[in-house]
């Protein structure tokens, strides 16, 4: 049940009728209609592991009672670890450990193995990596006296199973998203429209931007052996358009259901395409997982190796986005991307500047040439990475980076429809201008289109419409959904 898909709209009308026409009476009743719809949502992808969703949740709402009110320091460790061996244990057996027993068979087939090759073909269930990333944060931080434990067995479920961000985030932490559960909502006409105009962004960026270039890319990448480099590079910068367009704007989509309801979740995207160097778009793209990481990984680690100065900083670096690209999925690319991100920081952290934050000039409508030319790079950095996560093997990888540095880079470009990446590129430099111009807010609409007269406002909306409905490509999956 994808958000742009009429099933979604039809159930999220039942939901939104229920929640604030039948049981607006208290926040209690209000809850249950939340959890159940969360259920039904994760049931309708598929009910065969909701078991595990409730346990998970159950087992870590009953340890975080427990850590809550022991003073004990052994006691209370023995919980944590309990929660983290049982959830880091459950994430590992159904989304790593096909990748472990092939990885290992493959180890061992060079030494004439005579072991099967047959792997244990677990069904990886829908957003186990974000609730689990959001209970074990729950956790943490009442161990860590930041928040109290709830005794509200409802809001908590609710918490952890919302289901605008039950299967591809944000990462909402509990000392955010829990208070707002635990009272009654209140209907907030600003906040539902802004929460509409945050759907509207979130749709066109999904259905026509990453859409129509997913039609190019898999096309270019499925036969890329045959094509000149021209049409792979061209494919390689929609594809690093296409994973933006199609991750934030669920997430756009996820923060604007959420306000409609009443309700904030985490901001998870803050235009990472205008950072300057790669400290700042990590800042800046999947902001809730790097903050998750950043919080309960690299600190940590960075603290504990404070001795070796910097060279404990790029260890701890590249410890924390080997994680970050391994989080991402079973696969030795992903394990590639994360250590060459911590290696784009290396330099940062010789300079001593990679926590330091660039601030674009106040006041222009253009950036100056030196914010422009670090834009680019940064951009370019990003896109070449993106080859190994495009990639289904590192021997893919290779071939490709390969046939890019090859001298048909200089030749035209060849795809099957041609007019379907001119509208393309239109398309994305509507976004891009647009994103520019409204940089200053939460998401690109929510500054800039209040500011507009009513007649240029309402032209904007039903003109975005009818792209949707004119332009939108053959819907697809969100990219995010399998990790």
């Amino acid at each position: 049940m994808l958000f742009n898909s009429q099933a979604f709209a039809a159930f999220f009308i039942i939901v939104f009728t229920l929640y604030w026409f039948v049981f607006k009476a208290s926040g209690r009743l209000q809850n249950v209609v939340l959890l159940t719809a969360s259920y039904a949502f994760y049931c309708y992808w598929d009910w065969r592991l909701l078991w595990l969703l409730i346990f998970s949740t159950a087992l870590h709402y009953t340890l975080g009672y427990y850590v809550g009110n022991t003073e004990d320091p052994k006691k209370r460790r023995l919980f944590v670890n309990l929660g983290i061996i049982t959830s880091i244990g459950l994430l590992a057996y159904f989304k790593y450990a096909n990748f472990f027993v092939s990885s290992f068979l493959s180890l061992f087939s060079g030494f004439n193995s005579k072991w099967s090759t047959h792997t244990l073909n677990i069904i990886l269930p829908l957003g186990i990596s974000f609730y689990t990333f959001r209970l074990l944060s729950y956790l943490f931080d009442v161990n860590k006296r930041k928040i109290q434990p709830t005794t509200d067995w409802l809001s908590f479920f609710t918490f952890a199973a919302f289901f605008p961000s039950l299967v591809s985030g944000p990462i909402d932490k509990a000392g955010f998203l829990l208070p707002q559960l635990q009272k009654k909502r209140v209907f907030e006409e600003g906040m539902a429209t802004d929460g509409l105009r945050q759907i509207l962004w979130g749709l066109f960026k999904k259905t026509v931007v990453a859409d129509n270039c997913a039609l190019i890319t898999d096309s270019v990448f499925a036969k890329y052996h045959t094509l000149p480099a021209s049409s792979i590079i061209i494919s390689l910068f929609l594809y690093t358009i296409q994973i933006y367009a199609d991750f934030s704007g669920y997430s756009d989509m996820a923060m604007g259901l959420a306000k409609l309801l009443g309700i904030n979740i985490t901001r998870n995207f803050d235009y990472p395409f205008f950072s300057q160097n790669i400290g700042e778009f990590w800042r800046k793209w999947h902001i809730s997982l790097t903050t998750w990481l950043t919080e309960y990984v690299f600190t940590p680690l960075n603290i504990w190796l404070r001795d070796y100065d910097k060279a404990g900083i790029i260890l701890a670096i590249l410890i924390n986005f080997t994680l970050i690209g391994i989080w991402h999925g079973p696969n030795w690319t992903f394990v590639l991307f994360g250590f060459l991100h911590g290696c784009f920081y290396i330099p940062l952290i010789l300079k001593g500047s990679f926590n330091k934050k660039k601030k674009l000039t106040k006041g222009r409508l253009l950036p100056t040439f030196k914010e422009f030319v670090s834009m680019l790079g940064t951009f370019i950095l990003v896109m070449l990475s993106f080859v190994l996560f495009r990639s289904e093997s590192v021997a893919q990888a290779g071939d490709i980076y390969r046939s890019l540095f090859s001298a048909s880079l200089f030749t035209s470009p060849v795809f099957d429809k041609m007019n379907l990446v001119q509208h393309t590129f239109i398309f994305i430099g509507y976004l891009l201008v647009l994103e520019w111009l409204g940089k200053d807010g939460e998401h690109a609409l929510s500054k800039l289109v209040p500011r507009w007269p009513a007649p240029v406002r309402w032209a904007f909306y039903y003109g975005s419409l009818v792209l949707i409905f004119l332009f939108a490509g053959l819907a697809q999956n969100f990219i995010y959904f399998q990790f």
